[in-house]
Formats: structure tokens, C-alpha cells, sequence
């Protein structure tokens, strides 16, 4: 994630995988295109993973493939940073 973020001149400040989900606190110039900046992430996290072949994965793939078309994106300009890596932190689900 953080190489795919450094190609596109970003920065992945916060990063929690989930069983069926990620979060990601990322900054960016605003020149990228949110879409094709959260395409590529996926795209190439979905082809490191799958090229891994972990049976735990390839058992919950979305019809093949391991992220759904869709993502949130929401804006934080306002909020510190710290409040927003605190609430990444806190829906960490319990192990």
C-alpha cells in the first residue's frame, strides 16, 4: 500500500486490514483522482495477496476476486490527525 501511496505522491499514514474491509488514512496532492488512486491499491494489493494464494482468502473471494468494485472515501481536512489514526485504531475488531 505504502509503495502504491509513494507512486502517486501520497502517503499512507494509517493502515487497518479487517476480515472484509481496510481502512486506510491516506494524504494526497489534489492532482490524483481519488477513484484511480483507490483502484490502484486495490488492484495491485489484490494481485500481491491472490499471488500468495492464502486458502483463508481464496475461501471468502467476492465471486473470484478479493475486494468488491465499491470503497468509501471520505474527507478529514478539518479534523487533526491524530483524532481520525485514533478512530481507525479503535474499530479494530477483537482477536
Amino acid at each position: 500500500m505504502a509503495s502504491v501511496c509513494k507512486a502517486f505522491e501520497a502517503e499512507l499514514l494509517e493502515f487497518d486490514p479487517q476480515d472484509d474491509h481496510a481502512h486506510l488514512l491516506v494524504t494526497y496532492p489534489p492532482k490524483v483522482a481519488i477513484s484511480t488512486l483507490v483502484n490502484s491499491l486495490k488492484g495491485v494489493s489484490s494481485r500481491l495477496i491472490q499471488k500468495k494464494n492464502y486458502t483463508q482468502i481464496r475461501r471468502k473471494l467476492w465471486s473470484g476476486h478479493l475486494w468488491s468494485s465499491s470503497y468509501f472515501a471520505g474527507r478529514c481536512g478539518g479534523a487533526h490527525l491524530s483524532f481520525i489514526q485514533q478512530f481507525i485504531e479503535s474499530q479494530r475488531t477483537p482477536e
